[in-house]
């Protein structure tokens, strides 16, 4: 007699593990980049054949999907590029890869799809992470807008313009200073730096051959954008580029960046029985639409939700890594919350204004910080990443630390 199968609700779902993360470092985009005579897969190539390096208890059969995010999904960011990056990786034939978008919040996307799948018991381990190489691929490139977007007014135009999405949001929200945004930035750079100095920031990196047609075979092995010693003085000389007398330049916002992530989600019982490494757990996930020509807002609704459903309250959350696409956003969502800038709790080891920030793969940088600082902070039980995405929306997630001892109650 055959077995009757179980509702879709009397399921159980299973915890999802994020193993361990790692990136290549984060290259200055453009002709005199390190990684101007790089391709896109080859880093993402990297990132995978690495996290598998350093996970030798983990067999690559036991992989059962590759979700790679890239924003201008053409080029050397084209064919499937999970997919392709998987074979070239050595990874088993029978091991797929698929493909995502969702702008900056790519990495981010590609961990919640996979770990939708292991929560439901479709996947138990799966590879997830991002790659822009903006040098090669600009934001845009080769894209056709529907002229309807602006013709029926269903967006302002500047809603196309990141630069002028973020000068939108001062004028929404004219507490927030030119002055504040170059002191968040110079912040920023000074904990990066810091972090660096410390070891925090380092080991999570994977060296990468880079070729010079000057120079010749080189190695990058650390991060290139950073600007050491930025004083606010300095920032407050800088041009404005997208509006005359704005408040938005190259040195309070994140810059045009080339680099690739990768992280291991698994089924924590999985997890276990191989011998892997549990990093942190995942809570829940929240993406949220606001209107475009504002996008920075979006990371506040998306954790509202996410709140929301967790039934946790922003006091909760013990650590932040906010993406810093532009330092007005992060300051409007930590003002929205009642936040500290200058708080420990926020973004402590800098953020994508001092590193970079390789649209979709920023998501995973985020979270492999976060699974760090959970480590040395046994104190704290629940962390967030959180990001702003271009044409208008947020997205949050929400992770417990599997190292927490309750010595915060």
């Amino acid at each position: 007699m055959a077995a009757t199968p179980l509702a879709p609700s009397a399921r159980a779902v299973r915890t999802v593990a994020f193993v361990d993360g790692v990136r290549t470092p984060f290259g200055k985009a453009g002709d005199k980049g390190i990684y101007a005579n790089t391709r896109a897969d080859d880093l993402v190539v990297k990132v995978i054949r690495e996290l598998l390096r350093r996970h030798p208890e983990l067999p690559p059969e036991r992989v059962d999907d590759v979700a790679i995010a890239a924003t201008t999904q053409t080029g050397d960011q084209g064919l499937t590029i999970g997919r392709t990056a998987a074979l070239l990786a050595g990874l088993p034939k029978s091991v797929p890869g698929f493909a995502i978008d969702r702008m900056c919040a790519g990495a981010m996307t590609a961990v919640t799809s996979v770990a939708g799948g292991i929560g439901f018991g479709a996947y138990d381990i799966a590879i997830a992470g991002g790659v822009e190489h903006m040098g090669r691929h600009p934001m845009g490139e080769g894209v056709d807008p529907n002229p309807r977007i602006v013709a029926d007014k269903l967006v302002d135009p500047t809603a196309l313009v990141m630069g002028q999405t973020a000068e939108n949001v001062h004028d929404r929200f004219p507490a927030i200073t030119k002055q504040r945004t170059d002191e968040y930035a110079a912040q920023s750079q000074e904990r990066y730096a810091d972090a660096v100095k410390a070891g925090k920031i380092g080991p999570e990196l994977v060296p990468v051959a880079i070729r010079n047609p000057e120079l010749g075979w080189g190695l990058a092995t650390e991060d290139e954008p950073p600007r050491p010693g930025t004083t606010v003085e300095q920032l407050a000389k800088l041009k404005t580029p997208f509006r005359p007398h704005g408040r938005v330049t190259a040195g309070n916002a994140a810059g045009l960046n080339d680099g690739a992530t990768g992280a291991i989600l698994a089924d924590e019982d999985t997890a276990r029985e191989l011998g892997l490494p549990v990093g942190m757990r995942l809570v829940g996930y929240s993406f949220a639409g606001v209107e475009p020509e504002v996008m920075g807002i979006g990371p506040v609704p998306a954790t509202e939700k996410l709140l929301a459903r967790t039934g946790l309250s922003i006091e909760d959350i013990g650590l932040f890594e906010i993406n810093e696409a532009f330092a007005v956003q992060v300051l409007a969502f930590l003002d929205h919350f009642g936040l500290d800038a200058t708080s420990e709790r926020v973004n402590p080891w800098g953020g994508a204004i001092a590193c970079g920030h390789p649209l979709a793969s920023s998501g995973v940088r985020l979270m492999t910080q976060l699974s760090r600082q959970f480590a040395e902070h046994p104190e704290v039980r629940y962390g967030l990443t959180t990001m702003c995405i271009g044409i208008g929306m947020g997205g949050s997630v929400l992770w417990e630390n599997p190292n927490y001892d309750g010595s915060d109650k």
